[in-house]
């Protein structure tokens, strides 16, 4: 497995990338529309992580910034129905945090934002990876889903406010005060809910 790729951008063309490396080998590289945007001027040095796609008709290198978007772009592919190329789409659209934080909320709607994936493949996506990708850690190296956060989510949700509403409400609360008790959270996240009404 080609696990990172370090050396000198030699050219772009669409989301791919020419890396020549010090050795004298030149790797093709697809990356997302984040590691395109912050991609050096042609000739500055280069350094991505990167994942190995081996398919029946081709190989196919994918690159990124982080290791966690790496692993993101993994366990994506462990799904029925998304390869390389959907999964790059979704961290391209949403970013490997916000794909993490749509797979483990159940943020349908999120998912089916993405070009190609349709409301009964963003439930399966849900169903195959909701498990699979909470261990997954967010920039700030906080767990992406926490026991208080899920906890006061289906809390809301019980006392009859949405899915989507409910986890946008105590990510809110979360990211002011990430130490907070569960019921000081569901306090503060319906007191966010009555302000949006």
């Amino acid at each position: 497995m080609i696990a990172a790729v370090r050396g000198t951008v030699a050219a772009r063309d669409g989301d791919l990338v020419t890396i020549a490396t010090p050795g004298g080998v030149s790797y093709q590289v697809s990356v997302p529309l984040d590691v395109l945007e912050h991609l050096p001027r042609a000739g500055a040095e280069v350094h991505l992580h990167t994942v190995l796609v081996v398919r029946d008709d081709s190989w196919a290198l994918f690159g990124f910034d982080a290791p966690n978007e790496r692993a993101v772009f993994q366990r994506l592919l462990g799904a029925a129905g998304v390869g390389p190329r959907l999964a790059l789409s979704l961290i391209s659209s949403l970013g490997g945090d916000r794909v993490v934080r749509a797979v483990t909320e159940n943020d349908i709607a999120a998912l089916c934002t993405v070009s190609g994936v349709g409301k009964k493949k963003a439930e399966r996506m849900v169903l195959e990876l909701k498990d699979r990708m909470r261990d997954l850690k967010t920039e700030g190296g906080m767990s992406v889903v926490s026991s208080v956060g899920e906890q006061a989510t289906a809390a809301l949700i019980n006392l009859g406010y949405g899915q989507l509403e409910s986890a946008d409400a105590v990510r809110a609360v979360s990211a002011s005060n990430g130490t907070a008790l569960i019921d000081e959270v569901i306090r503060n996240a319906l007191t966010l809910l009555s302000v949006g009404k």
